[in-house]
């Protein structure tokens, strides 16, 4: 046992710290034996916006050999833990620099499908820049991701935007906006209350008042709610769509369960959105 554990710990080639477990498991994924991640933020009840870092975390990303980050505004405290613990030669991916989003932006970029493949290129490509041994191993991986471990996720997408493409949904926050865009979908919420509950601070009564009009018009099919972020406002709303009959469906901004991939949380969660638009849609 004591052999075969130091021959497993003798392929591990890479140290990567990720900020949080939805971009940990990628890259997780895309490392396979060559790479040994440590995701930060893995409980679903944690905010990353708000996260207290500890002396753990600290040294976590003290000893890794790469770090990624969301950036975007998104996880402060994990940029301020690099520029305390400098490390030559310590590769960081900053997702919103990989994606083009700039601070103020909406930072929920892994409910961006286009983003999630972009940043997978990113991953492998900095990986090879660590491990160039090891490149052909991680092209390897990142054909497998793509074309079987991404595969449902693909094509829960390409058929939600062929057969609900145009339809008016509701959403609580910004989180949604991304992946709203990809498949086509109509999200009519007002921007601005998107990004004031996504930020925490307080909706406009004049956005209030819209939403409140769409919910009782029905104007929207389907209500997409953030559980892990659920404000006295957003509860309200929540509750008018539910009363008015209206499907509400939920996601999240972290893997649920801890435990799941990427793509097992958001074919999850795209099933769960297919079944609303049915209901919603439906004469």
């Amino acid at each position: 046992m004591r052999l075969l554990l130091a021959a497993l710990a003798s392929t591990v080639h890479i140290h990567v710290v990720a900020a949080e477990n939805f971009w940990g498991s990628l890259a997780g994924q895309l490392g396979g034996n060559r790479v040994q991640v440590t995701s930060v933020i893995t409980n679903p009840a944690t905010d990353p916006h708000d996260y207290e870092p500890s002396a753990v975390d600290a040294r976590t990303f003290a000893g890794a050999q790469m770090a990624i980050v969301n950036g975007v505004g998104y996880d402060p405290w994990a940029s301020q833990l690099i520029a305390a613990n400098p490390v030559h030669g310590r590769v960081v991916l900053t997702v919103g620099d990989v994606v083009g989003v700039k601070p103020g932006g909406n930072p929920h970029r892994w409910y961006s499908p286009a983003n999630v493949q972009q940043v997978i290129s990113a991953i492998v490509r900095d990986y090879s820049t660590l491990d160039p041994k090891d490149a052909a191993y991680f092209a390897r991986q990142k054909a497998q991701l793509e074309t079987k471990g991404l595969a449902e996720y693909k094509h829960l997408i390409a058929t939600i935007k062929r057969r609900f493409g145009g339809t008016p949904v509701g959403a609580s926050e910004s989180i949604f906006a991304p992946l709203a865009q990809a498949l086509g979908l109509k999200l009519i919420t007002p921007a601005s209350f998107l990004k004031a509950i996504s930020e925490g601070t307080e909706p406009t009564a004049a956005d209030k008042t819209t939403i409140d009009r769409q919910i009782a018009k029905k104007q929207i099919k389907v209500w997409v709610f953030n559980s892990q972020n659920s404000t006295p406002d957003v509860a309200r709303l929540t509750d008018a769509a539910r009363k008015q009959g209206i499907p509400i469906t939920t996601i999240t901004e972290t893997l649920t369960p801890a435990s799941a991939t990427f793509q097992q949380w958001q074919v999850r969660q795209l099933k769960a959105l297919v079944l609303a638009l049915a209901k919603g849609v439906r004469p």
